[in-house]
């Protein structure tokens, strides 16, 4: 079968997003970001949105919804299809790309997923428990847990149980559309990767992500939710309430962005051995040339890098 979907994952700081625009813009491609926080409008910076990567390549589910809201992987499951859907209709050539383990996850093996809406009874129930408490909650619920990212924020293990409380006597819909895909992961040794990191964040530190955090917390996005979106809002936020020195937050982040990098590639492991094969690049060693290599081998693109459906339709006319 002929693939449908590019997919291109890869650790935070690897190049994700340079290497899809790249495919993109040469094959009248689309991007479809697979970023659990990229969807929020005003994060931008401690994101990584980087959108002038993007130049006049087609993006989507990025700036759908504001910042204090709440987004799930259900939610984005159903939005992929809407515009992986538009996209192949009008015949150009969708590309997932991002980092998210679950959201990539979901996608590429299909979970069958019921929407849980939040239940203020049980939320009140968990209110009393200690972080170990609710873990093992969790635990006692779904013992298979595959998403261990639940487990060190609180307002994720929360979520997580009513999730796992509201599914237990759902009966779950149609299952998800098969999709025909070809994943290409990029990896840097890991030295190269701790510097990579450390560059980019001190960029961000000095370029505006500080004001990024202070401007939303303005805006009324609480310092909890703030937490709840990730470590670079965590940190940041810490910092602003004078918790944490300046070289502090450089250096406590630097060390929690690159242990979350770490825990990305445990989970694209964990994709392999359930049976996703992604096709690693050395990024260090030109991953656009190995990607179009591996791209045309796989017959995604014809030998001169044009979308090989699309030759074969511009052969017939």
């Amino acid at each position: 079968m002929k693939s449908e979907l590019i997919t291109i994952l890869g650790p935070t700081a690897s190049g994700k997003t340079r290497l899809a625009v790249t495919i993109a813009a040469s094959n009248g491609g689309e991007i479809i970001s697979a970023d659990s926080r990229q969807v929020f409008r005003g994060m931008d910076i401690g994101s990584g949105k980087d959108l002038h990567e993007y130049g006049t390549v087609p993006y989507h589910l990025i700036d759908i919804r504001d910042a204090g809201e709440e987004f799930n992987v259900f939610a984005f499951q159903r939005l992929f299809l809407e515009t992986f859907s538009r996209i192949t209709d009008r015949g150009s050539l969708p590309i997932l790309c991002g980092g998210s383990g679950m959201y990539l996850d979901a996608v590429l093996r299909g979970y069958r997923m019921v929407e849980v809406p939040r239940d203020e009874s049980l939320r009140g129930e968990l209110a009393n428990k200690n972080d170990g408490e609710l873990v093992e909650v969790l635990k006692r619920l779904r013992p298979e847990l595959h998403n261990s990212t639940d487990l060190h924020e609180r307002e994720r293990t929360v979520r997580a149980i009513e999730i796992a409380r509201g599914t237990l006597n759902e009966v779950v819909g149609e299952p998800f559309p098969r999709i025909n895909g070809t994943v290409i992961g990029i990896q840097w040794e890991r030295g190269e990767l701790r510097r990579r990191i450390a560059v980019r964040l001190e960029d961000r530190l000095e370029n505006g992500m500080i004001e990024e955090v202070e401007a939303l917390n303005a805006a009324g996005v609480t310092w909890e939710r703030l937490d709840y979106y990730g470590l670079e809002y965590r940190y940041v936020g810490a910092f602003l309430r004078g918790e944490l020195t300046r070289n502090e937050l450089s250096v406590r982040l630097h060390s929690a962005i690159c242990d979350f990098a770490k825990r990305q590639g445990n989970w694209f492991r964990r994709m392999e051995r359930h049976g996703i094969v992604i096709n690693w690049v050395d990024g260090a060693a030109d991953p656009a040339g190995q990607a179009g290599e591996i791209l045309q081998r796989e017959g995604v693109l014809a030998s001169d890098g044009f979308p090989a459906e699309k030759r074969k339709m511009a052969e017939r006319r």
